[in-house]
């Protein structure tokens, strides 16, 4: 932590951002060997044993100092991260990965505008549907399908929750602990998913290497700069260069797995880009919650 101070913390959340595609990006491209719930299985593994080991001091007693309540809304939790990482790595399986991380991208964007009261937020609204509309028309390549579209979307809902849970999760949990017990959660709830899925495919060594390095780059190490930049930069900022994430995921489809967009499609995840960048910058100053 004390070298990652030193690092300008846009640059924290920059990084972090590429972190993440880039981390989405390898896990696609072994999709034709290690089904996607295989492959969200060992990166929720992966955070929970790093998470885990990082908040392990916090995590002696746990049981004895929380209500019942307490739990359940840990389980919840893990049941949201679950599902919202099982459904995002279903839909890069099926559309481009600049296309799904747009779409999920609605989650964030809409929990923002939710909680204001402001009419510009409107304009928001219609923007970042109209980017939507034109990345889910069928232009009769085949490209983004029916089931694609919907998983977005559903990751998008499991994002929405994610953020409110996380709050919720962070009152009541100190540090980490929280995010490590709900990770916990996640993993026993797709450990059969992805036993199942996976097969004999996660016996080969490299492709479990993939997976650990997947979760570390997609969660481990993300989190780490993003509550490292949080500490030092206001709220408002850090949600302005989040909305730079639809782009980086579009940028490492191209790079990486060589998805090129068409024209009308980098319009679409402009107009969302701009939609989030106009409710971060419209968004109220509200005390900072916990990060879990």
């Amino acid at each position: 932590m004390s070298r990652l101070g030193r690092v300008p913390p846009s640059a924290l959340v920059l990084l972090g951002i590429g972190s993440v595609q880039v981390g989405a990006g390898l896990a696609k491209s072994v999709f034709d060997e290690l089904a996607p719930s295989a492959i969200v299985m060992l990166r929720l593994a992966t955070s929970a044993v790093v998470v885990t080991i990082v908040a392990r001091s916090l995590l002696r007693g746990v049981w004895q100092r929380h209500a019942k309540q307490d739990f359940l809304i840990v389980v919840a939790f893990g049941f949201t991260l679950a599902t919202m990482n099982f459904a995002i790595y279903e839909s890069m399986a099926r559309i481009p990965l600049g296309i799904a991380v747009t779409i999920e991208f609605l989650g964030p964007l809409g929990v923002a505008v939710a909680f204001s009261r402001r009419r510009l937020d409107l304009v928001w609204v219609v923007l970042a549907a109209s980017g939507v509309l034109l990345l889910a028309r069928d232009d009769g390549s085949g490209r983004v399908t029916v089931a694609g579209v919907a998983f977005a979307l559903l990751a998008a809902a499991g994002w929405a929750a994610y953020i409110l849970l996380s709050v919720a999760t962070g009152g009541r949990f100190p540090g980490s602990s929280g995010l490590a017990l709900a990770s916990i959660v996640g993993t026993v709830l797709m450990l059969p998913v992805g036993i199942s899925a996976g097969g004999t495919a996660l016996l080969r060594p490299e492709l479990l290497a993939i997976g650990i390095t997947v979760g570390l780059l997609s969660s481990v190490i993300p989190y780490t700069f993003e509550l490292q930049a949080l500490r030092h930069m206001r709220a408002q900022l850090f949600g302005i260069l989040m909305s730079l994430e639809p782009a980086a995921a579009a940028l490492v489809g191209l790079v990486i797995l060589g998805e090129v967009l068409a024209v009308y499609e980098w319009v679409a995840i402009g107009c969302v880009v701009l939609a989030s960048v106009g409710a971060a910058r419209t968004q109220p100053p509200r005390p900072e919650v916990p990060e879990s």
